[in-house]
C-alpha cells in the first residue's frame, strides 16, 4: 500500500463513518498484498524492433509481410478501413467489435513499393510498408495522413507479456480529438492521456485526466482529409500528443507525433479514412450501431442522490406538473436500496413502489434505477447467494474471492467477462422490471471502491474469464464496465423483448454506444466544470458514443442562480438531459432558485419539449449512420481551420448551431459560423458564414441558429409532428430528414426526404417518393422569409 492509497482511505474513514473506514484501509492492504504476490516480478527485459523484410505472403484486402524478429498482417477491409497488427495479431477475439470483423477488400492487392517496401491500393487509402516495418497511411491522391515508425517492444527474459511502444507522425496542421471521455477537449491539447478507465474519488474539471471512460481512438483531422485510428488492446497504457507546426511558408513543417505506450496486450489497429461523416460511419459499422434510447429517454430527467422517500418524489413531480414544466424520467438514487444493496428496495422510504412508478407513468414519468456492480459479501443476501451458487464472483490468483469496500460495504463482484455470469446478472434485472423501473444507470463500474479511488477496487491479479481464454484485471480493467452494459441490456432483450432497453454507464470502452450511451459523472460545480461538460459530450461522439450529457449545475456543490441556468439551456440541447446532485448539493428543483431563472428555465424545458421530434431523429439517424446529435463546427468543413480551434459551440445535428453562455457575467458572445447563411432562430435575423458575429446572449436564453435551406421536425401546438422549415437563400434549395416516431419499441420507421425550393417567389416544401416528389403531407411552418406575404 503507497501513501496516496493510504491518504485516500483515511479520507473515507471521516466520510463514511469509522467501521466502514477501517474496512476501505483493509480492503486497500489486501489489494497491494494480493498484487504483490499474484503478478509475476518484472525482471529484466529484451527490447526488439522489426527489422528488415524477409518475404511476403499476399492474401486477401493485403497479406503478411515478415520482417527478420516480427510480422505484420495488413488488410483493407469492404468498408474501407484498415487493420494490421504485428505479431500475428488478428482482428479477433476483441471486445470493441460488433461481431465478426468485416470482410476482406478483393479488389486490394499486396504489391511491391519502391525501396524494397510493399503498398496495398484500395479505393480510399493507400497503405505503404517500408522494409523496415514503417506503415503509412494516404489519400488515393498520395498525402501522407499518418506514419507509424517500426514499433518497439520489451519482453521479459522470463517469460510474460510484453509492453510495446508505437510512435507515429501526422500532418503539421492536424489536430487530434477523442481518446474517450476527456474534460480538457474536445481538441486535444499537447500532453500525455492516460487509458485506464478511472473515478477521480471527487468532482472533477477541465485539468482532471484519467476519467471514467477512457478509448484508444483518435479522430484527427488534417486539411486532406480525417482520419481515425483505433489501437485495439485493453490494457493500461499512454498516449502522448504533440502538436505539429507549419513553417509559415518556409517548407520547413514541423510535424504532430503521437506515442502510444502499451503495458501489454495485441499491437493492432484499425485506420478509417475520409470526411468525419464517412469515417464515423465506418467506425460504427465496425462496432455496432448505436442503442436507440426509447422516445421518452430523450425529454427532460429528473435525479437525486437523496430524495429519501415516496412521499419526496411524489411532491418532485408533482411540482412540476403544478408549474406545467415538462417532465419524463425521475432517477433513483442508491439511497432507495435496502443497506444499499443492489436490486433490493427500502420498504420504509418506499413501501409501495411498484405503485408510485405505475402512478408516475400514468401522468408520462418513467422510473429509472442506478445499478452498481458491487454485490454486499453478506450469506442471506440474495444476490451474494444467488452469485455464490453459480461462481459468479471475481478470484484472486489464490483462488479467493476479491472484497473491496463500497455503500454496501464489504462487497464482492462479478465478473462480467463470462458468458455465464452476463446471463446470471441480465436476469436479476427483472426484480427491477417487476418494481416497475423503465430504464437503468449503471454507476461506480470501473470498478472503484472507497479503496481505490483513481485505482481499481480489483487487484490487477484479479483472475478473469475473458470469454474463456482466461487472463488478469490489467486486461479486464478497461472493459468491465462494457461488460457489465451487456449483461444488462442483453438480459432486458430476453426479458423485455417489445421495449427498448434503456442504459447509460459511468464507464465503459470502445464500442460501448451498443448498449447505450454515459453521462459525464462527478462534474464539478463552477463554469470550468460546465466546460468540461460540453467537452465530454463531443469528444465521446466523436469516440462512437452519440447518448450522453452532464448533471445540471455540477454534481457536488452550490451553483449560482446564473450557473445553474446556463447549464439547464445548456443541456437542454444535449442527449442526455438531467438535472441531478450529490446528498450535499441540495436541491437542483427549477424553482428553487428564484422565480426569474424558473421562468427562463421553463422556456428551455418547452424549447426541448418542442425539439423532441428532431432528438428522435437524430437519435435514428445516429443509429443507422454513426453521426453523433453534438458535432464539432468543423464536422462538415473539416478544411476550415477557425473552425477546428472553436470548442464552446456546436452543431446539434446538420440543422442548429448551439451556442452556449460559458462564462460569468456574459450578455453577448462571439460565435464561429460554419459557410452558408444562417438564422438566429429568436429574432430571425440572418447572418452569412464563414466568420465570427457577436450575438445577444441575455440570461433568458443562449444563441442559436438554424442553417439556411433546413427542415426541423418539431412538435406542433396539437401536440403533433410538423416541419419547421427555414427558408433557403434566393435561388438556393435545402432540405432535411425526418423519423417519425414516438414509441418504445424496436421498430425503424421509415427516413422521410424532405427537399425546398424556391418557385418564383413562392418557396415549395415536398416530400422525396421513389415515384418522384409530392406536396409535404405534413403541417409546414416557414422561417426567415424576407417578405411576410411570401407563400409556400
Amino acid at each position: 500500500m503507497n501513501g496516496r492509497d493510504l491518504v485516500r482511505s483515511m479520507k473515507v474513514v471521516g466520510s463514511v463513518g469509522a467501521a466502514q473506514g477501517l474496512r476501505t484501509v483493509r480492503s486497500a492492504w489486501r489489494r497491494r498484498r494480493a498484487d504483490a504476490a499474484g503478478l509475476p516480478p518484472r525482471g529484466a527485459e529484451r527490447a526488439r524492433v522489426p527489422g528488415p523484410v524477409q518475404e511476403v505472403q499476399p492474401g486477401p484486402g493485403g497479406g503478411v509481410i515478415r520482417f527478420s524478429r516480427s510480422e505484420l498482417c495488413v488488410t483493407v477491409a469492404v468498408n474501407g478501413a484498415v487493420f494490421w497488427g504485428w505479431d500475428g495479431a488478428s482482428p479477433e477475439p476483441s471486445y470493441a467489435l460488433a461481431g465478426r470483423c468485416p470482410e476482406p477488400d478483393p479488389r486490394a492487392v499486396l504489391e511491391p513499393d519502391k525501396e524494397g517496401g510493399w503498398r496495398v491500393v484500395a479505393e480510399r487509402v493507400t497503405v505503404v510498408i517500408s522494409r523496415h516495418g514503417a506503415v503509412e497511411v494516404k489519400t488515393p491522391g498520395g498525402v501522407t495522413l499518418r506514419r507509424d515508425l517500426p514499433p518497439r517492444w520489451w519482453e521479459p527474459v522470463d517469460g510474460g507479456s510484453a509492453r510495446w511502444m508505437q510512435r507515429s507522425e501526422v500532418a503539421a496542421d492536424a489536430r487530434f480529438f477523442g481518446l474517450g471521455g476527456r474534460a480538457s477537449g474536445p481538441r486535444l491539447k499537447d500532453g500525455t492521456y492516460r487509458l485506464w478507465n478511472t473515478d477521480p474519488g471527487q468532482a472533477f474539471g477541465p485539468g482532471d485526466d484519467p476519467l471514467y471512460i477512457t478509448m484508444p481512438v483518435q479522430v484527427v483531422v488534417a486539411d486532406a482529409a480525417t482520419h481515425l485510428v483505433f489501437h485495439d488492446t485493453s490494457w493500461d497504457g499512454t498516449v502522448t500528443l504533440r502538436e505539429g507546426e507549419e513553417g509559415a511558408g518556409s517548407g520547413h513543417d514541423r510535424a504532430g507525433t503521437c506515442e502510444v505506450r502499451m503495458d501489454g496486450g495485441p499491437l493492432r489497429c484499425w485506420v478509417m479514412v475520409g470526411t468525419p461523416a464517412r469515417v464515423l460511419r465506418a467506425w460504427a459499422a465496425l462496432t455496432g450501431a448505436p442503442a436507440l434510447p426509447p422516445a421518452w429517454a430523450l425529454g427532460h430527467h429528473h435525479a437525486r442522490w437523496g430524495f429519501g422517500s415516496e412521499q419526496e418524489v411524489r411532491r418532485i413531480v408533482s411540482g412540476y406538473q403544478e408549474r406545467g414544466l415538462p417532465l419524463d424520467a425521475v432517477h433513483l438514487d442508491i439511497d432507495h436500496y435496502d443497506e444499499h444493496q443492489v436490486f433490493t428496495v427500502d420498504q420504509d422510504a418506499f413501501p409501495k413502489l411498484p405503485q408510485l412508478a405505475e402512478d408516475l407513468r400514468r401522468d408520462g414519468v418513467r422510473l429509472v434505477s442506478i445499478v452498481d456492480p458491487a454485490v454486499k459479501a453478506a450469506p442471506g443476501n440474495a444476490v451474494y447467494d444467488s452469485g455464490t451458487a453459480e461462481d459468479a464472483f471475481v478470484r484472486d490468483a489464490s483462488g479467493h474471492l476479491v472484497r473491496g469496500v463500497v455503500w454496501p460495504g464489504e462487497a464482492v463482484f462479478p465478473d462480467f467477462t463470462h458468458a455465464r455470469v452476463r446471463k446470471w446478472w441480465g436476469g436479476l434485472y427483472m426484480e427491477r422490471l417487476a418494481q416497475g423501473f423503465s430504464g437503468f444507470w449503471h454507476d461506480m463500474n470501473e470498478p472503484t471502491s472507497f479503496a481505490a479511488f483513481g485505482e481499481s477496487t480489483l487487484p490487477r491479479s484479479a483472475r478473469h474469464s475473458l470469454e474463456g481464454r482466461g487472463g488478469d484485471h490489467r486486461e479486464a480493467h478497461n472493459v468491465y464496465g462494457l461488460c457489465m452494459a451487456r449483461a444488462g441490456y442483453e438480459g432486458l432483450l430476453e426479458l423485455a423483448p417489445r421495449e427498448r432497453p434503456f442504459f447509460f454507464s459511468r464507464s465503459g470502452w470502445a464500442g460501448m454506444q451498443r448498449y447505450g450511451g454515459t453521462w459525464s459523472g462527478d462534474v464539478a460545480t463552477g463554469w470550468p466544470g460546465l466546460r468540461a461538460s460540453l467537452s465530454l459530450v463531443m469528444g465521446l461522439g466523436l469516440c462512437g458514443v452519440p447518448y450522453s450529457g452532464p448533471d445540471v449545475g455540477g454534481f457536488d456543490g452550490s451553483p449560482s442562480p446564473e450557473l445553474y441556468l446556463r447549464c439547464f439551456q445548456l443541456a437542454a440541447y444535449l442527449p442526455l438531459f438531467r438535472t441531478h446532485a450529490s446528498l450535499r448539493a441540495g436541491r437542483r428543483e427549477p424553482w428553487e432558485f428564484g422565480r426569474e431563472v424558473l421562468e427562463h428555465a421553463r422556456v428551455a424545458l418547452v424549447e426541448r419539449r418542442r425539439l423532441l421530434p428532431y432528438f428522435v431523429t437524430l437519435a435514428h439517424l445516429a443509429r443507422r449512420t454513426g453521426a453523433p446529435y453534438v458535432r464539432p463546427l468543423w464536422w462538415s468543413a473539416p478544411e476550415d481551420r477557425m473552425l477546428r480551434d472553436c470548442e464552446d459551440a456546436f452543431l446539434l445535428g446538420d440543422c442548429l448551431l448551439v451556442a452556449p453562455v460559458l462564462d460569468p457575467g456574459a450578455d453577448r458572445r462571439a460565435v464561429q459560423l460554419p459557410r452558408g447563411r444562417w438564422y438566429d432562430t429568436t429574432t430571425g435575423r440572418a447572418y452569412e458564414g464563414p466568420g465570427q458575429v457577436l450575438l445577444d446572449a441575455p440570461v433568458s436564453r443562449i444563441p442559436v441558429l438554424a442553417r439556411s435551406g433546413a427542415v426541423v421536425p418539431v412538435r406542433g401546438d396539437d401536440g403533433g409532428l410538423e416541419l419547421e422549415v427555414w427558408a433557403p437563400a434566393p435561388g438556393r434549395t435545402g432540405g432535411g430528414l425526418v423519423v417519425p416516431d414516438t414509441g418504445d419499441g424496436e421498430d425503424e420507421p421509415e427516413i422521410e426526404r424532405y427537399v425546398t425550393r424556391w418557385e418564383g417567389r413562392k418557396l415549395v416544401v415536398e416530400l422525396e417518393r421513389e415515384n418522384g416528389l409530392i406536396a409535404s403531407p405534413r403541417p409546414v411552418r416557414v422561417r426567415g422569409l424576407d417578405e411576410p406575404s411570401a407563400q409556400m
